[in-house]
Order: structure tokens, then C-alpha cells, then sequence
């Protein structure tokens, strides 16, 4: 896909992994709808960084958990400027309990989860389908974890979420080929400020040495390794679809070596 004026949404991309997706796809000349639920100073950051890059950038406040919001975001790009080529889901929210604490977590929580993490990427690609098959080949890329892939990360809930996103993408994949290729992105470790507030700074450095000594590649993620793969996944991948692919530096090999 040439990106030089294509026009591409990035869900949760007031900061971290959102925010580095869409100054890449910014860099390279797309039209980028930032987008965020309720820190609209910081996407109006990410906005200016993108205006910056090289590219034209707007910001819609929406919910993905809401399908009136997902349908209002989409036509909202649309109408401005009048075509819609790729969508990252990045939205994700989790609640960081230990897994073998079975009270931690309720039926609340997991269905607060699903309904951002499963539900809001489903609501965000039926909103944007018509329009990504109107500009074919359009593109969807998710944003899951390696927690689906190994049953791991800040809470049960949230690995079964991101396992059930990865399904889905298989899914998707199949039932809307050929004018829409739908992949998603598995990040390990990845150095955000979400985690690290999420954990608390104690535990946050304790995960990531560990993290570290374990990954083959002795390396956790940044924001923009994992906007490298999704910005591939978009732009030179025409044959790829249906894939589910990892960016963990290697953490699922073992540290045995």
C-alpha cells in the first residue's frame, strides 16, 4: 500500500504503542485519525507529533466499546477526507491481578475487558469495511499480546482477551479477503508507562530484568518496535494475511541456551 495520502485510523493513540503507529504512518505521508477516550491533551500531542512528520492528523474522542462511537469515529474520517485504507486496533485496557488469585478478578472485569480488548476491534472493523473494501486492498491491523499466545501478562482476563482477538483475526482474515487483509501484532515486554504504572516501579523493573535474561535477543520492546511491524504489516505486506505475529525479541525460545 502507498501511503503518501492514504487515509488510516489508530485506536488508542494517545501515547505508547498507538502514538509511535501513527507518527510512523504520519512519517510516510497517510492522513492519521488519532484517537482517544479521554486524554485528549495528550492525543492533541500525538496529533501535532504527526503534523510534524510529515503527515495530516485529527483527533476523535470515542469509546471503542460503544458501537455508536465506533460507527461516529469512522464516518467522521470519512467525511473529512472521503476514503478510509488502513485501521489499527491499539485500544486495550486490562486489570493487573495475579493470576493464581482467582478472587481478583470478576465477572465485571472481564467483561469490562472483552468489551475494549474483543468487542471494540470487531465494532471498529464492521464500522470501517465497507470503506476499506471501497479502497482496496485495505488493511486492518490488531494490536494483541504475546499474554494470548502463553497465557501470561497482567491479569487472566486480559490474556484471555487478547487469545480471543487473536482467533478473531483468523476469522476476519478469512471472511473478508481479498480486498481486506486483517493481521495482528503479538508485543512482548514493551517499555510504556502504561506498564509501568500498572505494576508499580518495584515490580515493573523486577518483570523487565527478567524479561530481559530470558528473551533470546536479551531485549524488551519500545513503542516504535512494535510501529515498525504494524507499519509492514501495512504498508509491504500485500501477500500477508491472517498472520498472528510475535515481537517479543525472542522471549518465547527460552532463555535456555
Amino acid at each position: 500500500m502507498n501511503l503518501r495520502d492514504a487515509v488510516c485510523i489508530v485506536t488508542g493513540s494517545a501515547a505508547g504503542i498507538g502514538a509511535a503507529c501513527a507518527a510512523r504512518l504520519a512519517a510516510r505521508g497517510a492522513r492519521v485519525a488519532i484517537n482517544c477516550s479521554k486524554s485528549l491533551d495528550a492525543a492533541e500531542e500525538t496529533a501535532a507529533a504527526c503534523r510534524a512528520a510529515g503527515g495530516e492528523a485529527m483527533v476523535v474522542q470515542a469509546d471503542v466499546a460503544k458501537d455508536g462511537d465506533c460507527r461516529r469515529l469512522v464516518q467522521t474520517v470519512v467525511d473529512r477526507w472521503g476514503r478510509l485504507d488502513a485501521l489499527v486496533n491499539n485500544a486495550g485496557t486490562t486489570k493487573f491481578a495475579r493470576h493464581a488469585d482467582l478472587e481478583a478478578l470478576d465477572a465485571a472485569d472481564f467483561l469490562r475487558i472483552y468489551g475494549v480488548n474483543v468487542i471494540g476491534p470487531y465494532q471498529m472493523i464492521r464500522a470501517a469495511a465497507p470503506h476499506l473494501r471501497a479502497a482496496a486492498p485495505g488493511a486492518v491491523v490488531n494490536i494483541s499480546s504475546i499474554a494470548g499466545l502463553m497465557g501470561g501478562g497482567s491479569s487472566v482476563a486480559y490474556a484471555a482477551s487478547k487469545g480471543a482477538l487473536n482467533t478473531m483475526t483468523l476469522s476476519l482474515a478469512r471472511a473478508l479477503g481479498p480486498d481486506i487483509r486483517v493481521n495482528a501484532v503479538c508485543p512482548g515486554f514493551v517499555e510504556t508507562r502504561w506498564l509501568r504504572e500498572g505494576y508499580g516501579e518495584k515490580l515493573y523493573g523486577k518483570l523487565k530484568a527478567n524479561y530481559e535474561a530470558n528473551a533470546a535477543l536479551n531485549a524488551v520492546m519500545s513503542p516504535d518496535d512494535i510501529a515498525d511491524a504494524v507499519l509492514w504489516l501495512i504498508e509491504g505486506a500485500s501477500r500477508v494475511t491472517g498472520e498472528v505475529l510475535a515481537v517479543d525479541g525472542g522471549f518465547q525460545l527460552g532463555g535456555n541456551r
